[in-house]
């Protein structure tokens, strides 16, 4: 038998060998692949996705029993637990009274407690009323029953008759159907401008 006879001859056997060989190393292969489906998020990720579930541009419109008309807008707001409050971001609140005014508020950021009938406005507060008069402060604190507000820390406004600070500030009705009031107390400080009056 030649050599060309034999290299074939053991081609012959050492082919299908190396063909078995082959197909057993991919069943051992295939044996250690996971078959079961994986999440591709940690536990901790899947939890904090779903405890910052969320609303995209929430919008609400109501009226207080006094008849004043109010109106909130947020970018986003996320819903309360049973010991947390429900929050938002970028605030936008209009009240139009009875009278036919509007009174508009903005702020950073708020929450809302459904159970105390209380919503805080929070973080580069603003108030704009129709008047001209705008007001600046840190917190606004509101009843979401009626017309009712407050600001426990200083507040600084422009207005009609010029500049002023306040310690505090009072956003009420005194009567139902009443007029809108805007109360500064604890030691306003107004700057007098003539020329605001007369224009």
């Amino acid at each position: 038998m030649d050599r060309h006879s034999r290299s074939i001859a053991y081609l012959k056997v050492l082919l299908p060998l190396a063909a078995l060989v082959l197909l057993s190393t991919l069943f051992l292969i295939a044996r250690r692949v996971q078959t079961e489906p994986v999440i591709p998020f940690a536990k901790f990720e899947m939890e904090s996705r779903l405890r910052g579930q969320q609303v995209t541009s929430p919008f609400f419109t109501g009226t207080t029993e006094d008849g004043h008309e109010i109106t909130i807008a947020a970018a986003k707001a996320l819903p309360g637990g049973d010991q947390n409050s429900a929050s938002a971001t970028d605030l936008e609140a209009e009240i139009r009274t009875t009278e036919g005014r509007s009174i508009l508020l903005l702020s950073d950021t708020g929450t809302v407690r459904p159970d105390k009938d209380t919503a805080t406005l929070s973080g580069n507060v603003r108030i704009l009323s129709a008047d001209g008069t705008r007001v600046e402060t840190d917190q606004l604190d509101t009843l979401l029953s009626g017309l009712e507000a407050r600001s426990p820390g200083t507040v600084t406004a422009t207005g009609p008759l010029g500049d002023f600070t306040a310690g505090a500030m009072r956003i009420f009705t005194k009567s139902k159907n009443g007029p809108v009031h805007i109360e500064f107390t604890d030691g306003v400080k107004l700057v007098y401008d003539p020329a605001k009056v007369e224009r």
